[in-house]
């Protein structure tokens, strides 16, 4: 590939591991406190490290199997370039990279924000929070696109760089999938016996499992959640390079055309990066008073000057082009992929913002499910499963009308950008997100040390402040899910050469069918496994109350590592085979039988098999999201003092109201942080894989 058109996004993402080095120096300036604040911290480190050290021995058994399965099988008899291999290992090798750093120092920011709190109240602690989850989001976008520039600049054939994708999304999946079922098997036992049995409060030091519970938010909501919008990130890229390259057909000067569209993705992308650490330091600088105002300045401070940046590369490289296919021809203009891009941006703001509406406690419907808590867990559950499901109306709407204004101004490269257009500032939404489970963790340890109430309110301040931005992150991360899949399936069926899949078909209804099935299935391994986590953490936390003496009365010490232990085996066993499903569906409705001979079905089969998933996966997605969110901030909502019976007398701590929303919470616990992200992941991750499989299948057509 031209060097010209890596130069930019490969000195951006350069920049952006500079500064991530710089971050982590001054982080690690910062005292992290007390002995007793040290100790509690460093536990969290050990049981993190362990964990991820345990899930990436694992994943790298299936990453190194399918590089050498490309090694053995592929090349130019069957049109899979053996390069795939090289390009797949490199993108799983980026993704597991940056999880591991931004988890590395997400652990030692925790007692170190705590700290800032002690010395420095809320500006200070927020600082140390925002650096720390800077660190994992400068990462995921810093060395993504390094890796990709590497790719690129190694080959000229625009199809390896599908294995790039696919390697990332593949450690996405089991990144996900492994630390949300890690935090919620923890979460569970922590609050069911914990605080509903023994009364103990959260992160009260007596609990067994709080320390795991700390260690699964990192490994769940910072590793994880840095793979899931890494891999959407890296996706939304490809898919637009990879769609750029089949179009331009129309002009005399198609390689041109083509060489123009690759570029506009990998600048804007490169923009998005210095927005993102300008953002970054718009949150650290007016961060004083108001954590939630500062975190949303700084986010549309860099959506802002990204999509001023993409107006001047539109109007640079920019160039009209078109297609022919099927179904006629199409012409697109020149400022197409920026309207595109405005969809994008402007679906995200709004499917973000209804995800907080329907999770947040300062809007009705969570006010009003707290309120209804006092009737019982079954009123709880019952009314965070209606929030869910009628959370999927307008922001599906919004999705629908987004994927027609970006396909009818840009066609399906439009749909591709319009996932940029999300996801451009991925540095600055991982920052946000990711500094929520360092906020978390430091209001733990500000418990466990004993501190003074004073501290624990700031620190429970960043935490609420957390619980939004996750929501709204989630929200960006479903509808970048929802135009990332899109992209990736018209990139699939052109680069196998299908030009219609019609529903009249046969084959085409029964991979609808299936397709719509697999994210169902998918999640109930998911739910298993959490079950089966949460069921031994349950077992080994009531057995710990029950024989280790003095435990109740804070002079025993809980063996906290045994439940660190148990999460870490039970999260590795239940992530292996929903992942290995997702890695099998295209080889099992696309390849097999295309091998078998049935070429014109499979092609058929397969395309369905990703429609069907992709629209029941995406309000899957939503539901279990929402609904989860509502219920956990439901709890916090009574937790505070907000919610009164029938007679004016507050239903507080310890409450049965508060305790029926404790267990509305360990419902809506794996549907948010293991079900529904994951879910996001699934569909992306059968598309990414169709598409490296697509040259062998285009070889019949």
């Amino acid at each position: 590939m031209d060097p010209l058109t890596l130069t930019a996004p490969a000195l951006a993402s350069m920049f952006a591991i500079g500064f991530v080095l710089y971050l982590i120096n001054d982080v690690m300036k910062k005292s992290p406190g007390n002995k007793t604040m040290r100790d509690i911290s460093g536990y969290v480190q050990e049981g993190a490290a362990a964990f991820l050290k345990r899930e990436y021995t694992y994943v790298s058994i299936f990453v190194i199997v399918i590089a050498a399965l490309i090694l053995i099988f592929g090349g130019e008899k069957i049109n899979l370039p053996r390069a795939t291999a090289l390009a797949f290992v490199a993108g799983a090798v980026a993704s597991a990279l940056a999880g591991f750093t931004g988890m590395w120092i997400a652990t030692r920011c925790n007692a170190r924000t705590t700290q800032g709190a002690v010395s420095g109240g809320l500006q200070e602690a927020l600082s140390i929070a925002v650096s720390g989850g800077a660190v994992m989001g400068m990462s995921v976008v810093g060395i993504s696109i390094l890796g990709l520039c590497i790719i690129c600049m190694l080959t000229d054939n625009i199809a390896i760089i599908n294995g790039y994708a696919m390697g990332a999304s593949l450690v996405a999946l089991f990144g996900r999938s492994g630390g949300g079922i890690f935090t919620k098997g923890a979460d569970m036992g922590a609050d069911l016996v914990g605080k509903v049995e023994a009364g103990i409060p959260e992160d009260d030091p007596r609990n067994p499992a709080t320390i795991a519970d700390n260690v699964g938010d990192n490994v769940g909501d910072v590793a994880g959640l840095g793979a899931d919008l890494l891999e959407s990130y890296v996706e939304s890229i490809i898919a637009a390079m990879a769609i750029a390259y089949t179009v331009g057909t129309l002009s005399g000067n198609g390689d041109a055309v083509r060489m123009s569209l690759i570029q506009i993705p990998l600048w804007i992308a490169a923009i998005g990066i210095i927005a993102s650490i300008i953002g970054v330091f718009v949150v650290k600088a007016i961060g004083k008073t108001d954590a939630q105002k500062s975190l949303m300045i700084g986010t549309y401070a860099a959506a802002g000057i990204t999509f001023i940046g993409s107006i001047l590369v539109i109007g640079a490289v920019g160039t009209p082009y078109g297609n022919v296919d099927a179904a006629g021809v199409y012409q697109f203009g020149k400022w197409g992929p920026l309207w595109a891009s405005l969809a994008g941006i402007v679906s995200g703001i709004l499917v973000g913002f209804m995800s907080e509406y329907y999770t947040s406690s300062k809007y009705n419907p969570v006010k009003n499910m707290a309120q209804n808590s006092q009737y019982g867990p079954a009123i709880t559950v019952t009314d965070g499963i209606a929030i869910g499901m009628k959370s999927t109306g307008i922001p599906v709407i919004v999705l629908a009308i987004a994927v027609l204004v970006a396909f009818g101004t840009a066609g399906f490269y439009g749909v591709a950008i319009a996932a940029l257009g999300m996801l451009a500032t991925t540095g600055i939404i991982v920052t946000v997100d990711s500094y929520g489970p360092i906020a978390d963790n430091a209001g733990g340890i500000a418990e466990m040390a004993h501190l003074e109430p004073g501290i624990r309110k700031i620190t429970d301040n960043l935490d609420s402040v957390g619980n939004t931005t996750a929501a709204i992150g989630k929200g960006f991360a479903i509808g970048s899910a929802a135009f990332a899949a899109m992209a990736l399936l018209s990139a699939f069926m052109q680069t196998a050469h299908i030009r219609t899949a019609e529903l009249q078909d046969a084959y085409v209804i029964a991979g609808l069918l299936i397709g719509a099935m697999l994210p169902y299935f998918f999640s109930s391994m998911l739910f298993k496994a959490v079950s089966n986590c949460a069921f031994r953490m349950i077992a080994e936390v009531r057995r710990q109350i029950r024989e280790i003496p003095g435990i109740m009365e804070g002079t025993g010490k809980p063996e906290y590592a045994t439940c660190v232990d148990i999460s870490t085996k039970y999260a590795i066993q239940g992530m292996l085979l929903p992942g290995l499903m997702a890695i099998l569906v295209p080889v099992v409705f696309g390849v097999i039988p295309f091998l078998l001979g049935f070429e014109d079905a499979s092609h058929k089969l397969l395309s369905g098999v990703l429609v069907g998933s992709l629209v029941s996966g995406v309000m899957l997605g939503l539901q279990c999201a929402n609904s989860g969110g509502a219920m956990d901030n439901a709890k916090k909502y009574i937790e505070e003092g907000k919610v009164t019976d029938d007679d004016g007398v507050v239903q507080g701590k310890g409450s049965a109201c508060h305790k029926a929303a404790v267990i509305g919470d360990t419902v809506g616990d794996p549907l948010k942080d293991t079900v529904g992200p994951s879910i996001n992941i699934l569909i992306k991750l059968m598309a990414v894989i169709s598409l490296v499989l697509a040259p062998i299948m285009a070889s019949a057509m």
